[in-house]
């Protein structure tokens, strides 16, 4: 990638910062009360998230090297990954920068052919997991939890979703959704002529890359699941963060509701997904999650404060990570196996 895209993505970074920390709707003397008593902890769950980014990592680098094709470096690839969840954050609506800075990034390292297919497979894997995780937390509450009418039609409606999204999901996968997508945008007001031009100069590629999201899922069955099983791991890993916090408030509360917690608060805050972090829907989320547990609604607060302000340092680091350890114009490309 040239440095003047790497320049533009970070300027970007730096602005939704700004811009997130002038509107957030959040009292500072409360966050620095609250950070004061988690105390060391807080560092402890900065790293804890170091290591769900590794997994991320393992998720997405067993994708790249499925074919034992290219070389490339695993740090690389970690850096990217969090450098590109960090654009995500900061993104209204999510996915639209951290997605083509991968792809920019990793294109000199394996083909722009498939460092895009890699990238959408990824991306593909993480949403698909959310709605595994959350279709596994039906059964974990129900197993918990004494069940009402009210709880037993939510919970049915939350599986019926997740089922159905669980189905396109594997179609996609077994046909490759690239230029299905292209196909569908050619409809969309505004962009249907950017849409039509781009799908009739590069459908070789986009085919292309149907057949590799198709193969993953048809002749690399073990790396399919390996990937999956990994993003899995990450959300339930990442559970701990909110089992920390709420134990310096409570000591009430176990591991399992922990990830009832997460599961049911990333539902809803995903639900509501173009705001900047997700701000607000998030909080929401958190204390409707602790409520639902007949704990107090602001536990979930203190929660979302704590979780906020990790994210925000490691959006600042993901910024950071743009500038460092990059390639330079006159590098070889990496080699094959």
């Amino acid at each position: 990638m040239k440095n003047k895209y790497r320049n533009l993505f970070l300027l970007f970074g730096v602005l939704a910062i700004v811009v997130m920390l002038c509107t957030m709707d959040m009292d500072y003397s409360d966050i620095w009360e609250n950070l004061k008593r988690v105390g060391f902890w807080f560092p402890v769950i900065m790293l804890l998230w170091f290591f769900v980014y590794l997994i991320n990592t393992c998720s997405w680098y067993l994708i790249i090297r499925d074919d034992r094709k290219y070389r490339v470096p695993f740090w690389t690839v970690c850096k990217l990954s969090i450098t590109g969840f960090a654009i995500n954050y900061a993104t209204p609506g999510g996915l639209m920068g951290g997605e083509p800075y991968r792809i920019m990034e990793l294109t000199p390292y394996v083909g722009v052919s498939k460092a895009t297919s890699s990238v959408i497979l990824y991306v593909m894997m993480h949403i698909f997991s959310h709605f595994w995780f959350w279709f596994l937390s039906i059964f974990l509450y129900i197993f918990l939890y004494p069940v009402n009418t009210f709880m037993s039609i939510l919970l049915t409606a939350i599986g019926a979703f997740c089922l159905l999204a669980i189905y396109f999901f594997a179609r996609g996968y077994k046909n490759g959704m690239t230029v299905k997508t292209f196909r569908f945008l050619q409809k969309v007001p505004f962009i249907k002529r950017w849409a039509h031009r781009f799908i009739v100069k590069q459908k070789d590629t986009l085919e292309q890359i149907d057949s590799q999201i198709a193969l993953l899922h048809s002749q690399h069955k073990i790396t399919f699941y390996s990937s999956l099983l990994l993003e899995l791991s990450a959300r339930i890993f990442s559970s701990l963060e909110i089992y920390i916090i709420l134990r310096v408030f409570t000591p009430e509360v176990s591991g399992w509701d922990c990830v009832l917690i997460l599961a049911f608060s990333s539902l809803f805050s995903n639900l509501i997904f173009f705001f900047p972090m997700q701000l607000g829907a998030r909080e929401g989320g958190l204390a409707l999650a602790v409520d639902g547990l007949h704990m107090s609604p602001a536990l979930g607060v203190y929660v979302g404060l704590i979780t906020r302000l990790r994210e925000l340092l490691w959006i600042v680091i993901g910024m950071v990570l743009i500038k460092v350890g990059n390639r330079k114009p006159g590098d070889p490309p990496s080699s094959e196996c």
